[in-house]
C-alpha cells in the first residue's frame, strides 16, 4: 500500500505536517509519543511477568506459624503480628 511512496511524496507530507503543527510543536508531539510507547511497553512487560510469575522471587507474605511456634514467640515476648496479605497486583 505504501510501497509507492517516493522521496517527493514523503517531502510533501512532511511540509504539510510542518504547516499544520508548526516547528515548535513537532518535537513536543514526538516526545509525548515516545513517552507513551515507553510506558505501554513497560506495562505490557509487567503484566506478562505477573502472569508468568516471573520477577518476584520473595514470597508475597510470610508463611503461617504453627501453634507451637506461636506459643513460643508469645512466651518469649516477641510481638506476633496478625497475618497481613498485600493487595493483589492489578493486571489492567
Amino acid at each position: 500500500m505504501f510501497g509507492n511512496l517516493g522521496f517527493p511524496e514523503i517531502l510533501i507530507i512532511m511540509v504539510i505536517v510542518l504547516l499544520l503543527f508548526g516547528a515548535k510543536r513537532i518535537p513536543e508531539i514526538a516526545g509525548s509519543m515516545g513517552k507513551g510507547i515507553k510506558e505501554f511497553k513497560k506495562n505490557i512487560n509487567e503484566a506478562t511477568n505477573g502472569i508468568n510469575g516471573e520477577g518476584d522471587t520473595a514470597p508475597r507474605y510470610e508463611p503461617r506459624l504453627t501453634q507451637a511456634e506461636l506459643d513460643q514467640r508469645r512466651a518469649a515476648g516477641t510481638p506476633v503480628a496478625e497475618e497481613v496479605r498485600p493487595e493483589p497486583k492489578r493486571l489492567i
